[in-house]
């Protein structure tokens, strides 16, 4: 298959960005592969959210249900399948579970994908996405993914496989970081400051969607996962109030991280 990306450099950042002209998609030069050993989930999670992954279950729980009643509005989860990558401990294919889906997983981590398998009762399997000889061969009702296709650096190779594994009318549901959000739009410094270096591919919502329309996914569903104004710098020292900060969010998809969901065309 030919290449579906058109990339050139970026016209403000070119030592950090490659941009693709098709989709807007931006392709972060910097990047490094790294190994997702276990401290990734322990001391790396502590050191952001300020508790352990495990000790932050019950917050987790309550965003996996949030966004199970996103689905619910596209999707009967009773007798769906429902595969997620990166699934980590499994907290999210938990609920799904309980709402009627019938959850599989994949997780890269061994101790998390152990504590999915033998701790909650989960179909899990411990590998890469890449991997050939562990991909499912069946197909799926639904497939989600947060927070996990920004590490690979072959972005065409996931959304290929993705899409081999959704069934016809199925949803694609992701969790991303975002360029259309206040940190790179109105700090890009302090956004490059602290981008990850294994984040290979950065986009927007409309940019997802057109790499996910070139798929034969059509996006019904896009909105910030948060809402951080004070982040934002403002345009010529003017600012929005917090109530029109969050009413222009929601319209325009304006924020560092959002979710999205897509059918794949029957």
């Amino acid at each position: 298959m030919s290449s579906i990306l058109e990339l050139e450099p970026h016209p403000e950042y070119p030592e950090a960005y490659m941009v693709c002209r098709r989709t807007g998609v931006h392709f972060y030069k910097l990047a490094k592969e790294r190994d997702y050993e276990d401290s990734y989930f322990q001391e790396e999670y502590k050191n952001q959210y300020k508790k352990t992954y495990y000790e932050d279950e019950p917050q987790l729980r309550n965003l996996a249900k949030v966004r199970l009643e996103m689905m619910s509005a596209f999707q009967d989860p009773k007798g769906k399948t429902l595969f997620e990558i990166g699934s980590a401990a499994g907290f999210f294919l938990s609920e799904a579970e309980k709402k009627g889906y019938k959850v599989s997983g994949m997780e890269l981590s061994e101790s998390e994908a152990k504590y999915s398998k033998y701790k909650l009762g989960l179909d899990v399997i411990c590998g890469s996405f890449l991997d050939d000889s562990i991909f499912p061969e069946k197909t799926f009702d639904a497939v989600c993914a947060f927070f996990v296709i920004e590490h690979f650096p072959n972005a065409e190779l996931v959304f290929e496989r993705i899409n081999k594994l959704l069934k016809p009318g199925g949803l694609l549901f992701l969790g991303l970081p975002s360029l259309n959000g206040p940190s790179f739009q109105t700090n890009p410094e302090e956004w490059f400051r602290t981008h990850p270096s294994d984040h290979f591919w950065d986009y927007s919502p409309d940019s997802l969607k057109k790499m996910l329309k070139m798929y034969g996914l059509v996006t019904v569903y896009r909105k910030p996962m948060s809402y951080h104004p004070t982040r934002d710098k403002g345009w010529k020292g003017k600012y929005l109030t917090h109530r029109l900060f969050v009413r222009y969010a929601n319209l325009s998809c304006y924020a560092d991280t959002f979710h999205s969901i897509a059918i794949k065309k029957i």
